[in-house]
């Protein structure tokens, strides 16, 4: 007879329908927290039980960045904590740091979520080897220092802490989302250095599909498409080195209505709900995948995906 997997998802603290929540005890990271979707995927997983999350985001953030997800998570989830932790995504050194106080204050550590993209120039002309510099660390150097260093903190197994939403964590288990775009697969949707460093994004995620094996650890990719993330074109910084997305005023609703499937773009919260998912063992036979959230456009248009 054939012999069992190694790892399986019966354990009844990682069951995908727990009354408590899908996500209940995980301790969790996510970057670019202070950003739209960072914050959307933030609520998503506090929403679902998650014990701990860890709000990074860049160390010159104004801490007031932290308040409103603070606030609407206590209010709305005050079982689970939230820890606003600066982070630089280009250093390894802080990504070590930050498992160590991971594990230091909880004893395991269930899921990584790389949501610190940036948008880059929109043209060749504009782009100089600095900007493509930084967008590789923000959107490919980030998923590879999660594929490196978390997978054995995820391996850890814990006795149940006495802290709120707590739950033993009694077999391997984790999962790494990358949140990168449609041009991970698509040039052409707004300048080079998107299409470069999403690609590498997506490459991270593709090699990590091996390098995870007998790990208990899944890797995923979330590509976003056009997302209304509530930025005002009036003050947007074109060069693209702040924003991971660009305003959705930039796209009309005709263009919308021609070229998008579900005409209309999409919203942060939208992006949040595929990585809860991704997250939970609702995904857990899926791991290598680029799941597009884009409306149907890459299907309407696959060789002009709007920006």
């Amino acid at each position: 007879m054939p012999s069992q997997p190694v790892e399986t998802m019966d354990s009844e603290h990682f069951s995908p329908y727990r009354a408590d929540g899908k996500l209940y005890g995980f301790v969790c990271v996510v970057t670019g927290a202070t950003m739209p979707i960072g914050t959307a995927i933030t609520l998503e997983l506090a929403a679902h039980g998650a014990a701990c999350i860890y709000a990074c985001s860049n160390p010159s953030s104004p801490p007031e960045s932290y308040d409103f997800l603070a606030a609407e998570i206590n209010k709305n989830y005050p079982n689970t904590k939230i820890i606003g932790y600066p982070y630089r995504v280009e250093t390894e050194e802080d990504t070590l740091g930050l498992i160590d106080d991971v594990l230091n204050q909880w004893g395991r550590l269930d899921v990584w979520v790389t949501s610190s993209g940036l948008l880059g120039p929109s043209n060749i002309e504009d782009t100089s080897p600095d900007d493509l510099r930084k967008c590789l660390e923000a959107n490919s150097m980030a998923p590879f220092f999660a594929l490196k260093y978390a997978p054995p903190a995820m391996g850890k197994t814990t006795p149940k802490g006495s802290y709120p939403n707590a739950a033993p964590k009694d077999q391997k288990y984790g999962s790494i989302i990358v949140v990168g775009s449609v041009a991970s697969t698509y040039g052409g949707c707004w300048g080079p250095c998107l299409t470069m460093s999403s690609h590498a994004a997506l490459g991270v995620v593709r090699s990590g599909v091996p390098t995870l094996k007998g790990t208990g650890v899944r890797i995923n990719c979330i590509s976003p498409g056009q997302i209304d993330i509530g930025v005002p074109l009036k003050g947007f910084d074109m060069k693209g080195m702040t924003a991971q997305l660009p305003p959705s005023s930039l796209q009309d609703d005709n263009v919308r209505k021609a070229m998008v499937g579900l005409e209309r773009a999409g919203l942060p919260t939208e992006v949040g709900r595929v990585a809860g998912f991704l997250a939970s063992g609702f995904s857990s036979y899926i791991t290598g995948q680029n799941l597009v959230v884009d409306g149907g456009a890459s299907v309407m248009n696959p060789l002009t995906v709007p920006i």
